[in-house]
Parts: C-alpha cells; sequence; structure tokens
C-alpha cells in the first residue's frame, strides 16, 4: 500500500476524538513510527502491521507486567492483553473484543491491576489479573467457545477453535497441501466433472399475472419476463402460480428491506448482450443457466465481515512466483500469521438477536493472487487484502476490487487506487477479490464490463487451464435507486465472468465483483428470520442445495452455518439496524 501524506494521517487520528468512541490522544512520534513499521518491508508480527495502535502498560503490586494494545482505537473493538508473570519469560496473550464499541471503553487502572469497562461515567472493574482474574482468564479460554464472556459479559475472549468445513473441502485441501501435482489434480477434476454441476435452468412459461412484485432496487432490463421456476430457498411476497417474473423483484416475508429476483441471462435485452468488444458471446448453457439475486435496502441493515478460522491466511499463495515473491518474508505483508489474533468464523453472540443475512466472502490466500497478466508482476502479485474492525489483517492493493465499510456504516464498492489509501483511518471492514465485473463508464457513469471480464489469466477468474471459465459463481455489486442504496448478491448455478457482468449490467448496477466459485458451501447465502430452536432464528438459503452445509443437530433442528458454529471459511454478515 502506497504513504499518504503524514498530515492526513495524523487529521485523521485527531478527528476520531470527535466521531464515534472516545480515542486517547497519541503522539505524533508514535504514531510515526508505527506508520513506518506499517511500510517496512520487513518480517514483522501482527501488531506491527496496526499503524493506529495504541499500548498502555503497568505493574502490579505483584510483579505481574500487564500491556494493553487497542489495535484500532477509533474502532474501539478489538484489544490484546499481555500478561507477564513473575518468574515468566513470555507473555500469555488474549484477544479481548469489546461487544460494545460504541458505547463503552476499555483501559487498564492505574491503581490496582484490574481491567476498567467504562461504559458513560460508570466504570466496571474486572480482575482478571490476580489468582482469581487468572482463574476467569484460564476458565474462559478453557471452555472452547469462540467467544467467551468475561467481566459478566462486558468483555468477550476470542478463542482458537476448529472451523467446520465439508468432506469435499477437507478432500481438496489434502490434495493441494500433501500430493504433489495436488493442484493440477484439483483443476482438472473441476473442469472435467464440475463444471456445471450444479446447474439449474427452470421451465419457463408466458403469463400476464406477474404476482406482487415491487420496485426494490429496479427490475433488470429483460427481452420479456416470463414466469420462471425456481428452487430459490425464501418464502416470498406475492408470488404467481410458476414462479417469479423474470428480472422483477419479490418482498421476502417476514425480511424488510430484503427482496429476490431471478433470471436466466439469455432472456437478457439484446441491447445489452450484442454490445460489441465488452464480454465475450454468451453459449447456450449459461444462456439457459439460473441466476438467482437478493438485494438488500442499506438503509435497514449494517453490514459486516469476519474471518474464517482459516481462511484466508496472510502467508504467500503459490501463484506468487519468480520477482513477485520476496522470499525473506513469510508473506507479501511481511506477516506469515495473524497470531495471537484469533479469527473465529462466526457472528459474535453480540450480534446474534441482530444478524438478517450471511454469505461466503471470497478466496482463499491459495488463489487470492495472481499468477498472470500485468499484476502479477507488481506488488507482490497483488495479494487479496482484508480488514476485519479496523485491524489490517492483509494491506489493501490498489487496482483491485474491494467492498468496504467506513467508520460511519457506509457501504462502498470500487476498483483500490493510491488516493484511497486515505481512507485507512476510517475502514471498519474491507474485502478484495481480484478485479471488478462492472465498473462505472467515466462518460455516462452508467456500469459497463470491466476490462479484464474477457481475459482469463489477467482477470484471475480460475477454472480450468484451458480457460474453460464457465462454473458456479457468486457474486455482488452496488446499485443505487430511488435515492437508496442496495448491495445485490448473485448466485450463479453456471456462468463465465461475461454472463455475471451481463446480468448485474441489466439490473443497472454501477459497480460489481467476483465473491467465490465452484461449490455451493463456497457461494452459500442464508437470511435469517423469527423461528424456533435455541437461536430463535430460522435459516432460509438463496438455493436449496445450501441447506446441506447447516447441519442437523436434533429433531430436524438445523444449525446455521457462521451463526450456531464457527466456519473454516471467511464471510460477510447483514445486521439489521437498531432504532435511534
Amino acid at each position: 500500500m502506497r504513504a499518504f501524506g503524514l498530515w492526513y494521517f495524523f487529521g485523521a487520528i485527531a478527528a476520531a476524538a470527535l466521531h464515534g468512541p472516545v480515542v486517547v490522544a497519541q503522539d505524533a512520534q508514535t504514531l510515526a513510527q508505527q506508520r513506518a513499521a506499517y511500510d517496512a518491508d520487513v518480517a514483522k508480527p501482527i501488531t506491527a502491521l496496526q499503524p493506529f495502535r495504541f499500548e498502555t502498560a503497568m505493574q502490579a503490586p505483584d510483579g505481574t507486567g500487564l500491556r494493553l494494545v487497542s489495535l484500532n482505537p477509533r474502532m474501539n473493538a478489538w484489544f490484546l492483553l499481555e500478561v507477564t508473570r513473575p518468574g515468566q519469560t513470555r507473555a500469555e496473550r488474549y484477544h479481548l473484543e469489546n461487544p460494545n464499541p460504541e458505547g463503552a471503553r476499555i483501559s487498564l487502572a492505574q491503581d490496582v491491576a484490574d481491567l476498567l469497562v467504562t461504559a458513560g461515567n460508570q466504570p466496571i472493574r474486572c480482575n482478571l489479573f490476580g489468582a482469581e482474574g487468572a482463574q476467569s482468564l484460564n476458565a474462559a479460554r478453557e471452555t472452547g467457545l469462540a467467544f467467551a464472556p468475561l467481566c459478566d459479559s462486558h468483555l468477550l475472549l476470542r478463542n482458537p477453535v476448529t472451523g467446520s468445513r465439508t468432506s469435499k473441502e477437507r478432500t481438496v485441501e489434502f490434495l493441494r497441501d500433501n500430493v504433489w501435482m495436488g493442484e493440477s489434480i484439483v483443476e482438472s477434476v473441476k473442469g472435467t466433472f464440475f463444471k456445471d454441476a450444479f446447474m439449474e435452468s427452470g421451465a419457463l412459461r408466458d403469463s400476464t399475472d406477474q404476482g406482487a412484485i415491487v420496485q426494490g432496487p429496479g427490475a433488470a432490463d429483460m427481452a420479456a419476463r416470463p414466469l420462471m421456476a425456481t428452487s430459490m430457498g425464501f418464502d416470498l411476497v406475492g408470488t404467481p402460480p410458476g414462479g417469479m417474473a423474470m428480472g422483477d423483484w419479490y418482498a421476502v416475508q417476514e425480511a424488510p428491506g430484503i427482496f429476490a429476483s431471478a433470471l436466466q441471462p439469455g432472456r437478457i435485452n439484446p441491447a445489452i448482450l450484442g454490445r460489441r468488444g465488452e464480454t465475450n458471446a454468451l453459449d447456450a448453457v449459461e444462456s439457459r443457466a439460473d441466476a438467482y439475486l437478493v438485494a438488500f435496502d442499506l438503509s435497514f441493515f449494517d453490514l459486516g465481515y469476519e474471518m474464517g478460522t482459516e481462511h484466508p491466511r496472510v502467508d504467500w499463495s503459490p501463484r506468487a512466483q519468480g520477482s513477485a515473491r520476496n522470499t525473506r518474508l513469510p508473506g507479501p505483508d511481511g506477516v506469515g500469521s495473524t497470531a495471537p489474533l484469533v479469527s473465529t468464523g462466526m457472528v459474535s453472540p453480540a450480534q446474534t438477536r441482530r444478524v438478517a443475512a450471511t454469505f461466503t466472502a471470497g478466496f482463499k490466500r491459495s488463489h487470492g493472487a495472481f499468477k498472470f497478466g500485468p499484476l502479477s508482476q507488481t506488488e507482490y502479485a497483488h495479494h487479496y487484502g482484508f480488514i476485519v474492525q479496523g485491524v489490517v489483517l492483509s494491506k489493501l492493493r490498489r487496482d483491485l476490487s474491494t467492498i468496504y465499510v467506513l467508520d460511519d456504516g457506509s457501504v462502498g464498492m470500487k476498483t483500490w487506487t493510491s488516493a484511497d489509501d486515505a481512507l485507512l483511518p476510517r475502514i471498519r471492514f474491507a474485502r478484495q477479490n481480484g478485479v471488478p465485473l462492472i465498473v462505472p463508464d467515466p462518460d455516462s457513469g452508467a456500469g459497463v464490463p470491466g476490462p479484464f471480464v474477457r481475459q482469463w489469466g489477467p482477470g484471475n477468474w480460475s477454472g480450468s487451464a484451458d480457460t474453460e471459465l464457465r462454473t458456479l459463481r457468486a457474486g455482488a455489486c452496488m446499485k443505487s435507486a430511488g435515492g437508496k442504496q442496495f448491495l445485490i448478491y448473485g448466485y450463479f448455478s453456471t456462468a463465465t465472468p461475461s454472463a455475471m457482468a451481463r446480468t448485474f449490467q441489466a439490473y443497472g448496477c454501477g459497480y460489481a465483483m467476483l465473491l467465490d466459485m465452484n461449490a455451493l458451501e463456497h457461494t452459500y447465502m442464508a437470511l435469517y428470520t423469527p423461528g424456533e430452536g435455541d437461536l430463535g432464528i430460522k435459516a432460509s438459503h438463496l438455493a436449496k442445495g445450501m441447506a446441506v452445509v447447516d447441519p442437523v443437530i436434533a429433531r430436524g433442528v438445523t444449525t446455521p452455518r457462521f451463526i450456531g458454529f464457527s466456519d473454516n471459511r471467511d464471510f460477510f454478515y447483514l445486521l439489521r439496524k437498531e432504532p435511534t
């Protein structure tokens, strides 16, 4: 990431005191040193990748050394606690989460060895460090819970856990990690046996009854709107007998602000499909393959992002070769692991009551870099970056498609530039995935296919080595309509990047990007409405086949992925906004 001016860097930190949680003042010299450590092309711990961190330290009367690191004071969510006990040379390290970042501050008490949680003017002392405190910390760690409560649930301890994975994922990872030419075997199997394994093509029929369609984010530009039979797992309001009117939107029952739509790309208006020089022509298979979309009116929701327990990693992708790989570094950012920070692979229990939807986020690190094309030759092959709660786990790289959330909750999607680095102090969440499917036309502002949509290598679109790009895929786009902003998630039962681009173009998206591909667990998307069970929610899946990822625990009741258990993959989640 290119350095931005220190004037902006220091100004942003000072401004943090005026926006959101109170931030303890940091001196300019310390901030400059931390920024230099962030920029340095050397091996470093994950804490050195946090340019905004604030550290406090003290020694307890019994000689116990305490150090509390606020990893990003402006976000006020993640903390690293280090405890060095008398006679020990190695510190015990605990990753703490503040479940109330907007209302509570975490600090070390200066009189005795306590941690203070201050909400308003009421400080709460958390004795975690004495004999009783050691028991509390140890007990929290020994629970085996991804999130263990501390201090009457005013704090959460993030514990290392094993994330769930399907048998297919286990087999693929075994081949890739342990068998010579395992990657080639996996790619051959995908290209030969699984290319269209999930393809669906719903029956169509003409009808004048379109049902209770809604304006929502605006209908797709179609040649015609026949009724389309689907295997969508949502309960929709007012769909006519026989399916959904192709390209139109329907409200989801008991889910305000959420809408669903379906189409087959070959039915898109020929004025879009026939535009020359933008995409490859759609073949007969993807033209009739079902695509399902769900739109979120962002005035109803907050967007978040969480890492999986294992993916994406932060070490080198095997795609980075030759001069694109610095063998002196454990990874492209100088870190080879996020430890002692803990990735849980699930939504924090403090947010479960608000969760409205989840969907898988993107590529593993092994596929999250460029092997071919211009982006493979610069910036260490452009490994995809990601940020959680303002904590940089992998730097955001220019020229990559990026979805991000700022400290005021606003959501953006764009191709990252050097100028965008100025946003770093304000970014709460971010995830990068390759190059864009749709970008704004510089003249009209309308969404048009990205420059690499037709190029397999430079676009890093994966698929088989003979450039057969048609497979199960997922993507997302942003659209403004009726004075509102919509995030749209798209599931394509089999498609090339060209079919995805034309679909998002037909829906009038201003920007679109690829998420993940090849399997239902990699394109998983679920909505949550009130239901039975311990969590009090019911999961409904965009495609019914995705339900196989949620295990049945008892009496036919399933546990939702990312909500009821930890998963090895990263994901996005949407939370219903709190009343103001």
